[in-house]
C-alpha cells in the first residue's frame, strides 16, 4: 500500500492555497467598503439629515452591487441589504416631515 501524501504538498494545493488567501483578503476588504457604506447611511439618517441621506445611500447601494458583481457577497444578500437601507432612509426622510 503506496503511503498517502499529506495535504498542502502537492503544488496545485500551494497554489489553491495561494489564490484562497488573495481571494479572502480581497473579499474582506470588498465587504469592509459594504459595511462602512452602509453604516454612513445609518449614521446620516440617524441625524436626520435627508440630503446627505439620498446622496450616501446611493454610493451604498453601488458598493453592495460591486460585492455582488464581484462575488464577494450573494446577489440575493446584496438586494435584501439595498431595500432595508432604502426603507431606512425613506423613514428618517419621513421622520423630519411629519415632525
Amino acid at each position: 500500500m503506496a503511503k498517502a501524501k499529506k495535504t498542502m504538498r502537492h503544488a496545485s494545493a500551494l497554489k489553491a492555497n495561494r489564490q484562497s488567501d488573495r481571494r479572502n483578503l480581497r473579499n474582506r476588504d470588498i465587504k469592509k467598503g459594504v459595511r462602512l457604506a452602509v453604516r454612513a447611511v445609518s449614521d446620516a439618517a440617524s441625524a436626520k439629515d435627508a440630503g446627505k441621506v439620498n446622496e450616501l445611500l446611493t454610493a451604498a447601494a453601488s458598493a453592495i452591487d460591486k460585492a455582488a458583481q464581484k462575488g464577494a457577497i450573494h446577489w440575493k444578500t446584496a438586494a435584501r441589504k439595498k431595500s432595508r437601507l432604502a426603507r431606512r432612509a425613506v423613514a428618517a426622510a419621513a421622520a423630519p416631515a411629519a415632525a
